[in-house]
């Protein structure tokens, strides 16, 4: 499969010294769902418009198709950019909105009828044909961006934060929509986000930005089992760090003192010696609690603890205990049957915890973004 995205080197810095992206370099294939996630901050947004040619890079090169456009304006690139408020023209019904870049372009009135009803009927949206903006909801607002967006046939689509205003409910909704729509059309989609759940949904693959530089790139369970990094871990789920020193090394697996607890862990192909400051990465939904009618995973880790606070999160339980490090030990218990018959211990009482050592994940200290 062929490249549609190429960027080579890239660099950009506002006034004041910031320096928003650092040396970005990242191939997309033709046809792929790439999700750029992280904070605020990170540069995310900032490639995108490099991409879209609404920015200017200080250095590298940004090809589309095989073509460098670096230095050619947004007109003569093949994307589109669908952007976190619409922009849709208040005073254009939902067809005029759609058929706008049609009609500048200078295609036959009868062929912008056409794509148009086609593009609202791709999008569930041709009988709103006739309304204005203001008569829609929010995710139907969201659906006419995005048909005025592909209606131009980009080979490429942009989509910067476009689901961040929706509602939770309508938020997850979009997202399938999103998902296949992009099935439909077969073009590339890039999206901008900085919700975690929203990138692992949708995407072929997440590239994970702090700092204006690219901290690892993978499929979403890649990055989710096996994180590059300690920030990795945190950012994508949820993750109990723990700092720890190396104990021994026994073939993969490390022995590391935290605190009054001795864990193993798997080193992944990292390498280790005894002393070196290391972090530890535990899943909270990773550890299995430990009750009388219960027994731990033969050769796991088992770590006392007292319960500081109990979280009902619907589909499960979070439990916040306190192991004697800085932060607290998240556990997740998935809500069933055989959960809500146990004898869960209250507020201030103790539990053990078990963790198989494939289930610690161990980074060195300085393995930052």
């Amino acid at each position: 499969m062929t490249n549609i995205i190429e960027i080579a080197g890239l660099a950009k810095t506002f006034p004041g010294g910031i320096r928003a992206v650092d040396g970005v370099s990242l191939e997309i294939r033709a046809g792929e769902f790439v999700t750029l996630l992280g904070p605020s901050g990170c540069g995310k947004t900032t490639i995108l418009r490099l991409i879209a040619g609404f920015e200017t890079p200080d250095a590298g090169r940004i090809l589309l198709g095989g073509r460098d456009v670096t230095d050619d304006p947004p007109y003569r690139r093949p994307v589109n950019t669908v952007f976190q408020d619409y922009a849709l023209f208040p005073h254009m019904t939902v067809g005029q909105n759609v058929g706008y870049g049609l009609r500048i372009s200078g295609v036959p009135r009868a062929e912008t009828a056409d794509r148009i009803a086609t593009t609202l009927r791709m999008v569930d949206l041709l009988e709103k044909i006739d309304s204005m903006p203001a008569q829609l909801s929010g995710g139907q607002r969201q659906r006419v961006a995005l048909a005025r967006a592909i209606i131009r046939q980009p080979k490429v689509l942009l989509l910067d934060e476009p689901l961040s205003a929706l509602d939770v409910k309508l938020r997850e909704a979009m997202q399938v929509e999103l998902m296949h729509l992009h099935e439909k059309l077969g073009i590339t989609f890039l999206l901008v986000t900085h919700d975690q759940r929203e990138a692992l949904v949708m995407s072929d693959r997440v590239v994970v930005l702090s700092q204006g530089r690219i901290v690892q790139c993978g499929t979403p369970a890649e990055l989710y089992d096996r994180p590059a990094t300690p920030y990795v871990a945190d950012f994508i789920g949820t993750s109990n760090l723990m700092r720890a020193t190396v104990a021994a090394i026994e073939g993969d697996e490390v022995l590391a003192t935290a605190g009054l607890h001795r864990l193993r862990g798997a080193a992944h192909g990292r390498r280790f010696q005894p002393g070196d400051k290391v972090l530890l990465s535990i899943r909270p939904e990773k550890a299995a609690l430990v009750t009388d009618g219960s027994a731990a995973e033969p050769g796991a880790n088992l770590i006392e603890a007292r319960v500081t606070e109990h979280l009902f999160h619907g589909h499960a339980l979070r439990m916040e205990l306190d192991i004697g490090q800085a932060a607290p030990f998240i556990v997740d218990l998935q809500l069933s049957a055989a959960v809500e018959t146990l004898r869960l211990p209250q507020t201030g009482g103790r539990v053990a915890i078990a963790v198989p050592p494939a289930n610690v994940m161990v980074f060195p200290a300085e393995a930052q973004p």
